[in-house]
């Protein structure tokens, strides 16, 4: 099978939905099949090399808390058309259908069998609300509609109806259950939390943890939060001086992948206290599947795959008290984490790439065989209907 998978996002930038496009890449090519990326790329005017076509104009784009680089370039149009009347795809995947431009621009020019994945929950869908009159049409040409959650796909559904097949998000479960060494300089004792994300974005509760991190100092004083994942840290630098807990915060930065799962291997837990805006939370599945109890907000998209007292603890979205007692309760208790490092691991095992890529190819099949038989039936229909008018023709 040829396929096309496209991303609205910069593909130069590291980003949830690139994440997930690399990986079905390379699942379906390890099954046999041809794959192309289509995806904007930051530093080129366009980029046509084999298996990936890159297109330039990036700007920035405000997006459910986040910033989204997406490409506004004005030959956009032009190149779209010529790659998709150029290529020809049996399916094309298009991740977040209905955010502009490039998305759009390959379903206007897509003549093949068209799926749609939407990624994004938000509690507002301003930008579905005033645009929902123009991304209709566009909405109306996927033949096959994907969401990543059920959050996410009530969120998509509310402004576009249809029937959404459910496909999760998956885990790379191989590169967190492979043996590591954890860090030697965290492996001195201390009990380590660990905050991996992009910490300066207001959805993600950091501001929260900071503040619970006193309470939990007064039960376990040196108690350490390993803080991974690139921004500027000087903004909580004044707050954490205050509250005293200087020595118990590690900035660790960016890091790379494989370090990634070894800070996983050196914490006793991961906590997660975003806010809103999640739909599903893919670093809560590499925790699990890393061994680590989760400990995060109790929203749509952290608990469409996590049981509150089976993988971890969900605690109210906000509450800085509610955190600082559901930490203690798992540092006090090897018993329970233990517990939950079982029910985590089997809970990741099923969210694993090639359990999530078989399912989408079987979509991708389902959707084809359909999108077949439609037009089949309308050509036998308009068959059908210049035979009767040649009958009525000849008895006039």
């Amino acid at each position: 099978m040829r396929i096309a998978l496209a991303s609205p996002y910069d593909f130069a930038t590291h980003g949830g939905v690139n994440q997930h496009i690399e990986h079905l890449r390379a699942e379906f090519q390890r099954l046999g099949h041809e794959v192309d990326l289509i995806a904007p790329i930051d530093g080129a005017d366009e980029v046509n090399e084999r298996g990936f076509h890159g297109f330039g104009g990036i700007v920035p784009l405000p997006v459910n808390g986040s910033v989204a680089r997406i490409s506004f370039s004005p030959y956009l149009r032009g190149r779209i058309k010529d790659l998709m009347s150029r290529e020809q795809f049996d399916v094309v995947h298009c991740h977040e259908p209905l955010m502009p431009a490039l998305p759009l621009m390959v379903l206007r020019y897509s003549r093949t069998v068209n799926v749609g994945t939407f990624h994004a929950y938000s509690e507002t869908g301003r930008g579905y609300y005033y645009w929902r009159p123009v991304l209709a049409h566009f909405h109306g040409k996927l033949d096959g509609l994907i969401a990543v959650s059920e959050p996410a796909r009530d969120y998509a559904k509310h402004f576009f109806p249809g029937e959404y097949r459910i496909i999760p998000n998956g885990v790379d479960t191989s590169a967190f259950t492979k043996p590591l060494e954890p860090f030697r300089d965290l492996m001195d004792g201390r009990p380590n939390l660990l905050f991996l994300g992009r910490f300066e974005e207001d959805r993600k509760g950091f501001k929260y943890l900071i503040k619970a991190l006193p309470w939990v100092k007064q039960v376990y004083p040196d108690v350490r939060l390993v803080v991974v994942g690139a921004g500027d840290s000087s903004k909580y630098r004044d707050r954490i001086r205050r509250s005293g807990i200087v020595e118990n915060v590690l900035w660790a930065g960016r890091i790379s992948d494989e370090d990634r799962a070894r800070f996983m291997a050196s914490c006793q837990m991961l906590v997660a206290p975003s806010t809103h805006g999640e739909s599903q939370g893919v670093v809560l599945l590499e925790a699990m599947a890393a061994g680590l109890p989760v400990v995060a907000g109790d929203i749509p998209g952290y608990a469409s795959i996590l049981t509150s007292g089976q993988e971890g603890l969900l605690v109210p979205p906000e509450s800085e008290q509610a955190l600082s007692v559901a930490i203690v309760r798992l540092l006090a208790d090897p018993a329970l984490r233990a517990r939950m490092t079982s029910c985590g691991v089997r809970t990741a095992t099923e969210y694993s790439w090639p359990k999530v890529a078989a399912r989408l190819l079987e979509f991708y099949t389902e959707i084809r065989d359909r999108k077949i038989w439609v037009l089949g039936r309308a050509e036998r229909r308009k068959h059908l209907h210049v035979v009767l008018n040649r009958k009525a023709g000849r008895r006039a």
